[in-house]
């Protein structure tokens, strides 16, 4: 009997496993794909000579992480690559805000915007360098970080205190405003704010698009060389060295509750698989709560929450094997790891609106990879490996473009957006359809059977506004990754602080079961769990 079972092996799951490894526990994970990795997996199913990641690709909050940095994976075989720029975001008269991981560079694409504004610049990443590492410390530490918190406000006052506070909660569109005379630093900010589900006009916009560009500029948006499954393959690789066990094709139906706490997990197959000290689910909070728990086990008041709990837009994407470097009308873009295509910040307010309204978007703000630019073994020598992701409605009233979408995203459907998506490309870069060789589209519906918890596309385990995060998530009153349900903790983004490959949610469930302390001995259902685990017979407690 492993002490630990963990639903699910994405990366908050394997990072969870591996440090109740590190502990001494003996710990189980149980995944019901195929392979691992959750959100973090790439193929060659474009074309075989293009290595194509199926979801997730730039990893600036895996690099930042001081979770994952304690791992310590480039010892089993993670190595990371850079594009020669960060971002770039063209626009169709020429210009082009770009992204640098160095500064003066990233200063000079924004001067060119407006006169100053570089140094407007540097003053955004002069804060970042003052607050940047408590920050995140706080960030990924269990909510509410008292230690790193207590330092984060330390440094916030002696940076401005609540002049400070008050613009990390502004929205971009203001942000922007008060801090460029010129378009290329609102770009660059709103591009990144559009990373999260978060419109130029919504409240705390503003300091997660500084977030995002603040680690782009300070540590890049570098790939795992090979492929984002690389990074799996390392988190892996380092549980198995350390005695865990990674069990595939294993969907968990049910978590098991005996006299209020979580004794194991029942499998699609009807095996009992006993837990000796915890449960830990990197599943989406609804699916905890909604499917895998029976409801008699839980309060009436989170259920009454979870029905108020809010998703993250839905996601539509598209894989290219191109024989040929992307035709970039300007030169920004060309050695661009990503590159954000929207004609302009109205363009982006424009399209959040559109969506808003249950509309598709007939100028999906696209962020577009450019995947050989940023790690030479993706594809062959003069050609890419490219995909683009667009948001769309989760639930979908009309079409804002002509071709009548309706969202049942059909095999009609899919390609009609397809080809939007590449008429928004063909606007930035003239030529582009030309270079394809082969393409795959992955609608929302397609990216939830590959990895259950991206429902209906949605990439961040839940929305990122202000209203369901903190002590919001995944609902009011919570904020931790503990249960109602004793020995069972939510270990995926669906709890603080959220989405993004970092590994925190993993982490802080991980210590958390560490800290409970452990009954005096085997509970009348884990014996019963544990003879039927080995007979494969009921025992006579669990009939």
């Amino acid at each position: 009997m492993p002490d630990a079972v963990v639903i699910g092996a994405g990366p908050n799951g394997l990072v969870a496993a591996n440090l109740l490894a590190d502990a001494g526990w003996s710990v189980e994970v149980l995944e019901e794909q195929p392979e691992p990795g959750g959100a973090v997996r790439h193929d060659r199913g474009v074309h075989p000579d293009y290595v194509n990641d199926l979801f997730s690709s730039f990893y600036p909050l895996a690099v930042a992480s001081p979770v994952l940095a304690a791992l310590r994976l480039q010892d089993h075989g993670l190595r990371w690559s850079h594009a020669p720029h960060v971002l770039a975001h063209p626009l169709t008269d020429g210009r082009c805000a770009v992204l640098d991981r160095g500064v003066d560079t990233t200063a000079a694409s924004l001067d060119a915007f407006a006169p100053g504004d570089g140094d407007a610049w540097r003053r955004l990443y002069e804060l970042w360098e003052r607050l940047g590492g408590d920050l995140m410390d706080a960030l990924f530490a269990p909510f509410p970080p008292v230690r790193a918190g207590v330092r984060l406000l330390a440094r916030l006052r002696g940076a401005g205190g609540l002049r400070v506070a008050r613009t990390m909660l502004l929205p971009v569109r203001r942000m922007g405003e008060e801090e460029f005379r010129g378009e290329g630093g609102r770009l660059l900010l709103a591009g990144n704010a559009l990373h999260a589900d978060l419109a130029p006009e919504s409240a705390g916009s503003g300091g997660f698009g500084w977030l995002m560009s603040m680690l782009g500029q300070s540590h890049g948006f570098p790939v795992p060389v090979g492929g984002s499954g690389a990074l799996t393959a390392a988190l892996t690789r380092r549980l198995h060295s350390r005695g865990g066990v990674l069990r595939c094709g294993e969907r968990v139906d049910q978590v098991v509750v005996h006299d209020g706490r979580a004794v194991g997990v029942r499998t699609a197959g009807g095996a009992l698989v006993p837990a000796r000290r915890a449960v830990l689910a990197d599943v989406s909070a609804p699916d905890l709560y909604g499917r895998l728990v029976d409801p008699a086990e839980l309060p009436d008041q989170l259920l009454a929450d979870l029905r108020r709990f809010q998703w993250d837009f839905a996601t539509f994407k598209v894989d290219w094997a191109l024989d040929g470097p992307v035709p970039w009308r300007t030169e920004g873009p060309v050695g661009a790891g990503t590159v954000h295509l929207a004609d302009g910040f109205d363009e982006l307010t424009r399209f959040t609106a559109q969506i808003a309204m249950r509309q598709v978007p007939d100028r999906p703000f696209t962020v577009f990879g450019q995947m050989t630019t940023a790690d030479a073994t993706r594809s062959p020598l003069g050609t890419e490996s490219a995909w683009a992701y667009t948001h769309v409605p989760r639930e979908i009233t009309g079409d804002a473009g002509e071709e009548g979408l309706t969202g049942a995203w059909g095999p009609r459907e899919q390609e009609i957006m397809a080809d939007r998506m590449e008429r928004q490309v063909e606007r930035f870069a003239p030529g582009f359809r030309g270079r394809v060789r082969a393409r795959r589209i992955l609608a929302p519906g397609t990216l939830q059977s590959l990895d259950r918890n991206l429902d209906t596309g949605a990439v961040n385990g839940g929305t990122t506004a202000v209203h369901q995060q903190l002590v919001f998530r995944p609902v009011p009153g919570t904020g931790r990754p503990e249960t109602p349900v004793a020995g069972l903790f939510l270990a995926s983004a669906g709890a603080h602080p959220g989405g993004g490959v970092h590994g925190a949610p993993g982490a802080n469930a991980a210590r958390a079961a560490l800290r409970r302390r452990l009954p005096p001995g085997l509970s009348l259902a884990q014996r019963a769990l544990a003879a039927r685990d080995r007979t494969g017979r009921r025992a006579p407690s669990d009939r």
